[in-house]
């Protein structure tokens, strides 16, 4: 058989030729078929056998020649497929009114007709910075890329969405700062919407919206109150699944979860069913709310991202939430670093989710230096559901487990015994209880052991009473999980206990435990999904900036999304109980809050350095990648509001990191908008920016050495004298010149210089230790870490999504750090 294909195409359709020789020349042996597909609104195919149409398919019917060659043919026709692009252009135009005009003639010049342009315009970005959204194909998107005043074209990206007890654990039961104060600060969330009939968002005893607030309400299947004071939606792609309510209203749980754990009203006797209870609340309780729902159930679109930042800083909020984020990027080519530089700008601090793809090292998201970047950590309550087998052992489980057997007993079977025959599964698969490998007939009435940690449907659409898991992957559970049915999860070792008990029992049974709360005296822990640093792109800014309580958090809940981890539990409530850096990220948005509400005038650099220099120290014995796990330590609200000094920074301190990074003066032109240079400025390391953290990579076989200059402005007691006391490991020496720092007045500021220094270092992993200022009564600790490290490695675990559809983005930079191979292939330096 001979195959030669010809391929043409057109704007989402293509038609490719096939001359097929099967060895003769009769009917269609030997002939010419014709596939069309068009890839618009679902696939669509025609097979012709010489002008003949003989098959006409949808996608699902698999195809000889589609099968084939459809991936050729896609590939051959990607390039004129139109898809949303995001073209960030820098700082706002002060003419707001000419700049959907200017983003529609770029897109006139490019597509070649105003019809095309008006279709492929999605958002125009104008009201807090510069850009637009459009769908383009590849080569269109090139060109756009090369037009004056571009700075990046990013393809549209799907990102993920990353209480009773956390406030009074962290000593925050009560704030200091009154409701009066409170009341004028505005957080805005990035998120799902919100629920807004929720009573943590009741309204009673408001004054009206502060006088600042400039944002609306989307009205459609919602309402506003003086409480939850904004809110609206974003859709680019206009695409909905099922569960997707059209308008700001939360069909998801997430961002009514992070509201409430921002600003939720103070609701006594909250629980999820009977478990947590206690009184639920916000951080700042009297504050406001706008929500900026970007995530649907599929995602968050980078497009929409832009655009609800683009609102949010011109709607006039104090504090940005973002439980959400992707891979690495170049600070403008992501979205939120983007977002983030203009709320910066802006005087409004960005509080960011670290990420859940930890342990692993360099699996951080959301690590620019002018965003306060969260991580993950455990309160002092674990829930616990225990096993009780048929020969008396009591075994202990996690699990958020509100279902009651009332200690009844129910024959106990090993998944592996269960397998579904008939559809050619065996032992070795159904004792994972995979879907479809088990058998619905064995397993109704039982409780199921399973090897692997599942969501419960397999079992309880068998009808089977409950499940009991275990993984080997799972050594020691730190978080637990909802399910739809009786469950719990135990450790391996105990794991092999109940399949032991099974194989030497003839009849043998369990029951599940109802869930308890149990005491964790071993908290806070940074938890293992939580992401860690270090920093992917400037590893000389230590990330994540601070860790919060991510586990276990109960807070609200929309009624249209399922409790538990399986989506189709229909029970419906409205208090849920889940983990994530998405729920460290609002219990730092609220400290952020709630310093904004204390020190009105302070920049977003000054609330985030409160933040940090104040935090709980964490115990680096039980942490193996020290600050690359937590940070500065765990937040303690209570204390942000009285740092003693600060260390501020403002805009350009950040323009002068970036021309050390390697930007050049065109391309932060456009990102300010005014007349920043990097003409006196040199490449080099990060050491200069007044952060409150000190971090120094080495390379390996080269000597530890790093000089770092800081500058700190007095916020404490007028008069007032600061002496620096250092801690490292004996390996390392660091000098702070001077050590002594005495002010006279409030705002006074005064710098100081930090000399590290060591031995030739190899492989070697974090180390890390503190320098720390204190007047007697206020201690200002910063961490210091040193380790090997070559920046930008780690790249190869990700594939390069942020570049034009695999073409260089063309960010004028230069590379500030040595760099892998990996990394060098992702930027064009012109």
């Amino acid at each position: 058989m001979t195959i030669i294909p010809k391929i043409s195409c057109r704007m989402n359709t293509f038609t490719a030729k096939f001359l097929v020789t099967f060895g003769d020349n009769n009917s269609c042996n030997h002939a010419i078929y014709t596939s069309d597909v068009k890839i618009q609104n679902g696939i669509k195919l025609n097979l012709r056998c010489n002008n003949k149409i003989i098959i006409m398919a949808d996608s699902g019917i698999l195809l000889f020649l589609y099968s084939l060659f459809l991936s050729t043919l896609v590939l051959q026709c990607q390039c004129n497929e139109r898809k949303l692009h995001v073209v960030y252009m820098g700082d706002r135009l002060e003419d707001d009114r000419s700049v959907a005009s200017l983003h529609f003639s770029m897109l006139h010049s490019v597509l070649g007709s105003a019809s095309s342009a008006k279709e492929s315009l999605i958002y125009s970005y104008g009201r807090s910075f510069n850009g637009f959204a459009a769908k383009l194909t590849e080569d269109e998107a090139e060109s756009v890329s090369e037009m004056k005043g571009v700075i990046s074209v990013i393809p549209n990206r799907i990102l993920k969405l990353h209480t009773t007890r956390s406030w009074d654990f962290m000593g925050f039961s009560q704030g200091k700062v009154g409701a009066a104060q409170e009341g004028e600060v505005i957080v805005g969330l990035l998120d799902t919407g919100a629920w807004p009939e929720h009573p943590s968002f009741n309204d009673t005893g408001y004054s009206p919206p502060p006088a600042k607030w400039k944002g609306t309400c989307q009205t459609k299947n919602f309402t506003c109150n003086n409480k939850l004071i904004g809110a609206r939606y974003y859709n680019s792609d206009n695409s909905y699944y099922e569960t997707d309510i059209p308008s700001p209203r939360d069909s998801e749980g997430h961002g009514t979860h992070t509201s409430s754990t921002v600003a939720g009203v103070y609701l006594p006797e909250t629980s999820f069913f009977g478990l947590a209870e206690g009184v639920a609340r916000g951080g700042v309780p009297y504050s406001r709310i706008a929500v900026y729902k970007v995530c649907w159930a599929y995602g968050c679109g980078t497009a929409d991202i832009l655009k609800a930042f683009d609102d949010a800083i011109a709607d006039g909020v104090d504090i940005i939430s973002v439980s959400l984020g992707g891979g690495p990027d170049d600070y403008f080519e992501d979205p939120i670093a983007i977002g983030a530089f203009h709320a910066m700008k802006n005087g409004i601090l960005v509080s960011n989710s670290a990420g859940n793809a930890g342990p692993d090292p360099v699996s951080i998201s959301n690590y620019a230096p002018w965003t306060l970047t969260v991580a993950a950590s455990t309160i002092d309550r674990r829930f616990v559901s225990n096993l009780a087998l048929g020969n008396g052992q009591i075994l202990t489980g996690i699990s958020i487990n509100t279902y009651d057997l009332n200690g009844t007993t129910y024959p106990l079977i090993w998944g592996g015994d269960a397998a579904n025959y008939t559809s050619g599964y065996g032992p070795d698969f159904a004792r994972n209880c995979f879907e479809d490998t088990m058998n619905a007939d064995m397993v109704a009435g039982k409780i199921v052991f399973c090897e692997a940690q599942r969501d419960g449907s397999t079992i309880l659409l068998a009808n089977g009473v409950g499940t009991i898991m275990s993984d080997e992957s799972i050594i020691n559970p730190t978080y637990a999980f909802s399910y739809p049915l009786p469950a719990t999860l135990i450790s391996p070792e105990d794991g092999k206990k109940v399949l032991d008990y099974i194989r030497a029992t003839d009849y043998p049974v369990a029951t599940i435990l109802v869930g308890e709360t149990w005491k964790d005296a071993m908290a806070p822990l940074v938890v293992s999904f939580s992401s860690r640093g270090p920093n992917p792109t400037s590893p000389d800014i230590l990330k994540p900036d601070i860790t919060a309580p991510g586990v276990d958090i109960l807070a609200g809940w929309s009624p249209l999304a399922p409790p538990s981890i399986y989506d189709g539990d229909t029970r419906s409530v409205l208090f849920n109980v889940i983990s994530g850096t998405s729920m460290s990220c609002p219990h730092a948005s609220a400290t952020a809050a709630y310093v904004k509400a204390a020190h009105p005038n302070w920049s977003p650099a000054a609330i985030k350095s409160a933040i940090m220099t104040t935090a709980y120290v964490m115990d680096p014995r039980r942490h193996r990648d020290l600050e690359f796990a937590y940070g500065s330590g765990h937040i303690n609200p209570a204390a942000a509001i009285d740092p003693g000094l600060v260390f501020d920074a403002s805009e350009t301190d950040y323009i002068n990191f970036l021309c050390k990074q390697g930007y050049n003066t065109t391309t932060l032109r456009l990102v300010t908008g005014d007349n920043s240079t990097c003409t006196n400025t040199t490449l080099g390391r990060a050491w200069d920016l007044n952060y409150p953290s000190f971090s120094l990579y080495v390379e390996d076989g080269q000597q530890i050495t790093g000089i770092f200059t800081r500058k700190v402005t007095n916020v404490g007691a007028a008069n007032s004298t600061y002496t620096a006391t250092k801690y490292m490991p004996a390996l390392i020496s660091v000098t702070v010149e001077p050590s002594v720092l005495t002010f006279s007045e409030i705002g006074e500021t005064q710098s100081f210089t930090v000399k590290v220094t060591g031995p030739t270092i190899s492989q070697q992993p974090i180390m890390s230790g503190a320098i720390t200022w204190s007047d007697g009564t206020r201690a200002v600790r910063t961490p210091i870490v040193v380790y090997n490290y070559i920046p930008g490695a780690p790249y190869s675990l990700y594939s390069d999504e942020s570049s034009v559809s695999g073409k260089k983005p063309k960010l004028n930079r230069s590379p500030a750090y040595p760099r892998s191979g990996t990394f060098r292939n992702r930027i064009s330096h012109q």
